[in-house]
């Protein structure tokens, strides 16, 4: 059983869609004051219909189809309104470039923007919303630490889950005794269908036969793995309820998925390898312009199975950051004029496409970190090891998903939840994951985000 809905997605997949097609009709409408007659409304929606394929593709990449946190509904009326002027000036050079349909419609995309902004506020802010049950499955959570408090408190801030917490256990100062009277209300009580538990918890094993007695006597009854739960929720792997067993049993090599990223990677490190030597001659120039320093530089990283590698990059600073900080624990260095930009755009890193191609780093994976960072990080935080069971990669899920990279210094905290990302990823990594990752680096590239 799983608590979080996948189905809701396709809901907003189809909910999209009639409102492209709505809106499309009263663009029509007010462009010529009247109902669009069927002929008309066909001539456009032909067009229009391969239109909506790529306007849902921005969408996707835009993060529309992804879950809505709080923190992401508070930004969705901005998301919205950049994706839709996105799609419009896509419609724009699709009318221009493909001039066969005779149709070349400047009023009706400008007043498309006007009608579909709306309306897609409206579909999801105020009619999606309400269109999930409003009866909220009951259960209780019986967890340690903070990761458990912290699945806790997202469930209790945010109506949108189509469950509660009725009760939470913290198994970490409740007596043995109120766990296992936890348990039993579960058992017992018909309003009360599901029970979330840390099965590497101790106190778990006491109430496991009141659990599969349940299991037999209720007509509705899950038992779902905390861990699990919280990875369907926050797309991260809680570092305080996983021990070794979790990370040894879940995190492993695949060797067909390795033979084809293999292959990929090569091919696509290569094509835009190659295209990207376009740019070369005017980095170099703009370099040498700034400070007159060297264009490139070369850092010793650390690769799969901590074999060391080494990267190639456009120099953006005033020097070569090799790890080694002052006791502040931060770099000395400064990024230059020209680096600024480099960042922003991510031209910095285009050099590193030959490192793909090497098979030193791969398009997606961990971050590649300096020895002296690993060397921390592989002492003070607990399973940051398992990264190197795959290649490094240019991007990859945690950053993607996290905002706070400590870039050019040490910090354990951010490091520890860049590590929880990392390890989803390597316990879901394959090919369709690899894509929806490129296809989001896409968004922050154009977003500058996290530069």
């Amino acid at each position: 059983m799983t608590l979080v809905p996948k189905r809701e997605y396709a809901v907003l997949l189809v909910g999209d869609i009639v409102i492209f097609v709505l809106a499309l009709w009263l663009t029509l409408t007010l462009r010529y004051l009247s109902f669009p007659t069927p002929e008309l409304f066909r001539q456009h929606l032909v067009p229009f219909s391969l239109l909506f394929v790529v306007w849902v593709l921005v969408f996707f990449i835009a993060g529309l189809y992804g879950r809505h946190s709080r923190l992401f509904r508070r930004k969705l009326m901005g998301t919205i309104l950049y994706t839709q002027a996105v799609n419009i000036m896509i419609a724009a050079l699709f009318f221009f470039l493909i001039p066969a349909f005779g149709i070349a419609p400047k009023t009706q995309l400008l007043l498309y923007l006007v009608v579909s902004f709306p309306l897609i506020i409206v579909w999801r802010v105020y009619v999606f919303p309400r269109l999930r049950t409003l009866r909220r499955m009951k259960g209780v959570l019986i967890a340690a630490g903070a990761d458990g408090a912290a699945l806790a408190h997202e469930v209790a801030n945010d109506s949108r889950f189509p469950f509660s917490f009725d009760y939470v256990v913290d198994t970490a100062t409740a007596p043995s005794h109120e766990v296992i009277q936890q348990a039993c209300r579960v058992a017992e009580k018909d309003d009360v269908s599901f029970l979330v538990v840390d099965f590497f918890d101790q106190a778990t094993s006491a109430v496991l036969p009141i659990m599969y007695d349940a299991a037999f006597h209720k007509q509705r009854f899950a038992l779902v793995d905390v861990i699990d739960l919280y990875q369907e929720m926050f797309d991260r792997v809680p570092l305080s309820l996983i021990r070794y067993e979790w990370v040894l049993r879940h995190v492993s090599a695949g060797r067909m998925y390795d033979a084809v990223k293999r292959i990929f990677d090569t091919v696509v490190g290569l094509i835009m390898g190659v295209i990207s030597l376009i740019v070369y001659p005017f980095v170099a120039l703009a370099i040498r312009i700034d400070d007159g320093g060297e264009v490139f530089i070369t850092q010793e990283r650390v690769g799969r199975y901590q074999k060391p590698i080494h990267i190639i990059k456009f120099r953006t600073m005033s020097g070569n950051d090799n790890g080694v900080y002052d006791v502040t624990g931060k770099t000395t260095l400064k990024i230059t004029r020209v680096g600024k930009w480099l960042r922003i755009l991510r031209i910095d890193e285009l050099p590193q496409l030959w490192n793909v191609v090497s098979g030193e780093l791969s398009l997606v994976g961990p971050r590649p970190e300096l020895p002296a960072l690993a060397a921390q990080y592989s002492a003070r935080i607990p399973y940051y090891n398992a990264r190197y069971l795959v290649n490094p990669g240019l991007t990859g899920w945690a950053q993607i998903r996290h905002d706070r990279d400590p870039h050019h210094g040490a910090d354990i905290a951010e490091t520890k939840t860049k590590l929880s990302y990392d390890l989803y990823y390597l316990k879901r990594r394959s090919l369709l994951l690899d894509l929806f990752i490129m296809m989001q680096t896409v968004r922050i590239v154009f977003t500058a985000r996290g530069t």
